[in-house]
């Protein structure tokens, strides 16, 4: 129903701070109606879509390095902050001041708290404890950035308030395993996700990239072909993964991009040039069936530079390649331009390279063996019993990740190894892969090839909000131990498996309860610090600094570019 004619428009979810750079930032919002939102005197007109208004407000000629608080006026009414807000005002922080980058990142976030039954037992939310202690921080304190690698709404498992809701919409019962159907049974997730007020408060303050992960959509998205060819044959499909991906580019991928991406991305033009009043709905339905049926037709994956930190998001999930003879991540154009933006960090000058996944690269090494030996068998055995045998066990143990797509794995370790060797120009300090999904934190350094010059590394962080159950914690604890991996690793051998083209080394870990980590990065030296949340048996459940791992020696020289021998 509209709101009645005269009565002031209303903010219902943000400010997001999103993209920022030395001279520039977006700013994101959700409102009930039609209006003009300024910020610092920028102004935009909102977009429809579905019946909701949104706004991206471009705010440009800010001073590298500096702190400007900030307020939203809706049709010159202002609605934030809130004058009851117990946090610091909101501001936007611009890269290019003195002291450490501090990058927050995490992934898998079920609701929020107050959505959440008790009984469910799931431990204190990280991402909201966390932005208590930040805002209790002095402000050169705080992260520059945070980094959401996936699951940031779960749309195939629902909380009891959400199942109530559908209920009253749809008219009939939803079952405790009920789903959402379309964008606007997707837009109540992220309600119930980003309005609570300490996560609203730190995405107002800290600017945030997002890449999607399989829960946003549905479980085992694109796990595999014949997953692929199941799931299309349905009568919902179609439906489903138009409301996750149109709402996914408008709570999320909208605010990942530059302001010169904008100006170059065909949908928001086409979104922008629309008659005032005109819903964008069709017209991003058309973008989202398109990018599930052709997936070249959309990159999700995008690149941040902060200066001496370069951040490559890659999309694992969208973009895959499911051809079981021809198995990849992402397929070879997507690849060669993740390579690409790798060698030009490296010609840039970066000390640290960031990619972020949600799906972790490098893995317990027992997952690790069997995740490749599943692929192995359902790739030599595809049609026939055995393959259908490796198929079930992929799906139902959700054998998908890097592993899993064994070409995929090796040509992003080669990618990593060409940069930590100095191929293309001044080997970075680091080079570090962040990650999410499996519900357990760890940090793993790669230990052969033994000739690098950059330390490399995989940091994983999951959940911000949500629980792994005990038969998991149990398993992933076997899976890093060392007569795991002999029993998993022969297995693969007389499988003839072809083993993964770099050996690791478990740092840290394995962590478990709702965790948030930072990576704190100043001239060439690097830490990893994670916090996490749990039910303690002192009653203690606040957020807990846990670790605080060296990544990086800050007194080495940098390493010079290989060259080549003479003759």
């Amino acid at each position: 129903m509209p709101p009645p004619a005269g009565d002031a428009p209303t903010l219902l979810i943000g400010p997001l701070l999103r993209h920022v750079d030395p001279v520039s930032a977006t700013v994101w919002v959700e409102t009930d109606r039609p209006c003009e939102v300024e910020v610092l005197g920028r102004t935009a007109r909102t977009f429809r879509v579905g019946g909701h208004h949104y706004a991206l407000v471009l705010v440009e000629d800010l001073e590298p390095g500096s702190a400007t608080p900030y307020e939203v006026r809706l049709d010159g009414a202002r609605v934030w902050p809130e004058e009851s807000s117990p946090f610091p005002p909101s501001r936007i922080r611009t890269p290019g001041r003195p002291g450490p980058f501090r990058l927050a990142f995490g992934s898998c976030r079920y609701a929020a708290p107050t959505t959440v039954d008790v009984t469910e037992g799931i431990p204190p939310d990280a991402l909201d404890g966390y932005a208590e202690r930040v805002a209790a921080l002095p402000e050169d304190e705080w992260p520059d950035a945070l980094v959401l690698l996936g699951d940031q709404v779960y749309a195939d498992e629902l909380a009891a308030v959400t199942r109530s809701w559908l209920r009253r919409r749809r008219g009939e019962p939803v079952p405790e395993d009920g789903q959402v159907r379309g964008f606007e049974e997707y837009t109540r997730l992220y309600t119930e996700s980003w309005t609570d007020p300490q996560v609203r408060w730190l995405l107002s303050t800290i600017p945030s990239s997002m890449v999607f992960d399989d829960h946003e959509m549905i479980d085992d998205w694109n796990t595999s072909a014949a997953w692929r060819r199941k799931i299309t044959a349905t009568d919902w499909w179609d439906e489903r993964i138009a409301g996750g991906l149109v709402s996914y580019w408008v709570y999320q991928h909208l605010g990942n991009l530059s302001p010169q991406e904008l100006a170059a991305n065909t949908t928001w033009q086409a979104v922008r040039a629309l008659p005032e009043g005109a819903d964008a709905e069709p017209v991003l339905r058309g973008m989202a069936v398109t990018a599930d049926r052709e997936p070249r037709s959309v990159r999700w994956s995008y690149v941040r530079h902060w200066g001496q930190a370069r951040l490559l998001v890659v999309d694992s999930r969208a973009g895959r390649v499911l051809d079981e003879q021809a198995r990849r991540m992402v397929d070879d154009e997507e690849f060669a331009w993740v390579e690409a933006a790798m060698r030009q960090a490296v010609e840039d000058g970066v000390e640290h390279l960031l990619v972020g996944t949600s799906l972790p690269w490098l893995l317990p090494h027992a997952i690790d063996s069997i995740e490749r030996w599943d692929e192995a068998l359902a790739v030599r055995h595809e049609g026939r019993p055995l393959g259908r045998l490796a198929e079930a066990l992929r799906q139902a143990a959700d054998l998908e990740h890097w592993a899993a797509f064994g070409h995929s794995f090796d040509r992003l370790a080669a990618a990593l190894v060409a940069v930590a060797r100095g191929e293309h120009g001044r080997a970075p300090a680091t080079a570090v892969v962040l990650s999410g999904d499996v519900h357990h934190a760890y940090a793993a350094e790669v230990v052969s090839p033994g000739d690098l010059a950059t330390r490399v590394h995989q940091l994983t962080v999951s959940p911000l909000h949500n629980q792994a159950p005990h038969p998991i914690r149990v398993g992933f604890r076997i899976g890093w131990s060392r007569w795991a991996r002999r029993f998993t690793g022969t297995i693969a051998r007389l499988a003839r498996v072809r083993p993964p083209s770099v050996d690791w080394a478990k740092a840290a870990g394995p962590y478990f309860g709702n965790q948030v980590g930072e990576l704190v990065l100043e001239g060439r030296s690097a830490r990893f610090v994670l916090h996490v949340s749990d039910r303690r048996p002192d009653g203690d459940d606040g957020l807990r600094e846990v670790l605080d791992l060296p990544l990086a020696d800050p007194l080495t020289d940098p390493v010079p570019a290989a060259t080549a021998p003479a003759g």
